[in-house]
């Protein structure tokens, strides 16, 4: 019997918001959510300064230039544990 190794990816492609969580896409798939307040400069900023992120390190933390936020994807993971 055949068995595949799971090839895991922390780095960060994708950022997006709902009403009241942050939800970012790992380069293997998965999908972290965060409730929005866990980052108060997220929860209280406006649209257009939420999505300007960038990514850092090639996804290994997200940066907010005009909120002064950043986050490490693998604090976020490890809050997954």
């Amino acid at each position: 019997m055949r068995t595949s190794a799971l090839k895991l990816d922390e780095h960060a492609i994708d950022v997006s918001f709902t009403e009241t969580a942050l939800h970012i896409i790992l380069a293997d798939g998965r999908e972290l959510s965060a409730p929005l307040e866990w980052f108060p400069r997220l929860r209280d900023a406006n649209e257009k300064d939420r999505n300007d992120w960038t990514l850092l390190g090639n996804g290994v933390g997200i940066h907010w230039p005009t909120l002064d936020e950043d986050i490490s994807v693998s604090i976020l993971i490890r809050g997954h544990d």
